[in-house]
């Protein structure tokens, strides 16, 4: 077969998964097991590869196509990628347990600095009782333009088909912490999900890392847009933290969307918003333009900047050290 173009499809660490790209854009065919130069961390779900075959459904990465963009967290000690060439991020929350605000919110700034779409989906709305608080928690991002759909994806099965159109062509990663009814969407959009992961689980040594593993899916036929392109689900393990430590102060600034319209208004052009006099971000808290929390967490994460700053030696605590911009191909 010698070199072929490929999706990749499930990872775990070191371990990839990948399909063959089809014609139509779709994935088929048996799934190719992929090796990787060295110890090295270099693909993510929804990469695009050239591969070289090496044996029966084994392949080795020959190059990763230049991507759209990478969703990756990180502290100060590591970086974790969920997914690459996404065109949408659905943060799945719930009514019970209670959703992290801190982790929509970190969710919320990754979206933005990439620009990539997000939708907030809130699931179990059956739950009337605590249907109040999670309403009263979304509302900022309501105010800010971000769409939240209320979906009660086991009582209401139509709550879950008025999503479908948004879906339709794009690439879309379900984020969110476990319990929140992530699994529960997935295998509603894609009937065969649980029969896919069964397989994925077979090659990645009989199921012993699916449950931190991420996984793509070609939705149905009727993910397909009306140019013909077909639309995919990339399933991210829960997680509780959401971390971008590698976003510099300058990111920061940039990726609060409430915040841009202000910027360069303060005092002092170096305003970090925390007590410098006329500093206009604050004053629109006070106003209520901005929700308080939305400064607070722009605290924390510049803070959560800072640490890692110090972790790195030989970098100045100014100095930005990563990019979120799409990452160049690997090429051996």
């Amino acid at each position: 077969m010698g070199q072929f173009r490929a999706l990749l499809s499930a990872s775990y660490g070191r371990h990839y998964l990948a399909q063959t790209i089809q014609a139509d854009g779709s994935h088929a065919g048996p799934l190719i097991q992929v090796s990787t130069p060295g110890k090295r961390h270099v693909g993510a779900v929804g990469d695009r590869l050239i591969l070289e075959e090496t044996g029966p459904d084994q392949a080795r990465i020959i190059e990763i196509e230049k991507r759209k963009n990478l969703l990756y967290r990180s502290d100060a000690f590591k970086s974790k990628s969920i997914a690459a060439n996404v065109d949408q991020i659905l943060v799945v929350l719930a009514t019970a347990p209670a959703f992290s605000p801190d982790l929509l919110g970190r969710a919320v700034i990754a979206a933005e600095l990439d620009q990539i779409e997000l939708r907030i989906i809130l699931n179990k709305c059956d739950l009337r009782g605590q249907l109040s608080t999670a309403r009263q928690l979304l509302l900022p991002y309501q105010k800010m333009g971000y769409p939240v759909h209320e979906v009660s994806a086991k009582f209401d099965l139509q709550s879950i088909e008025k999503l479908k159109p948004f879906l339709k062509g794009k690439v879309s990663v379900l984020v969110g912490q476990s319990g929140m009814g992530k699994s529960t969407l997935l295998n509603t959009w894609v009937p065969n999900a649980a029969a896919l992961t069964q397989d994925y689980s077979m090659k990645l040594d009989s199921g012993k890392h699916t449950t931190t593993a991420c996984r793509y899916f070609d939705l149905p036929e009727w993910g397909r847009d009306p140019g013909g392109h077909l639309g995919g689900l990339i399933d991210s393990p829960g997680f509780q933290e959401f971390g971008l430590a590698h976003l510099s102060e300058s990111q920061l600034q940039h990726a609060f969307r409430e915040f841009k319209p202000l910027l360069g208004q303060c005092r002092f052009h170096n305003c970090r918003h925390d007590s410098e006099p006329g500093c206009v971000i604050r004053a629109a808290v006070h106003s209520g333009e901005i929700a308080a929390e939305r400064l607070a967490l722009f605290k924390q994460l510049l803070s959560d900047s800072k640490t890692a700053d110090v972790q790195i030696q030989g970098i100045s605590p100014s100095k930005e050290r990563w990019s979120t911009s799409p990452k160049p191909p690997y090429k051996q």
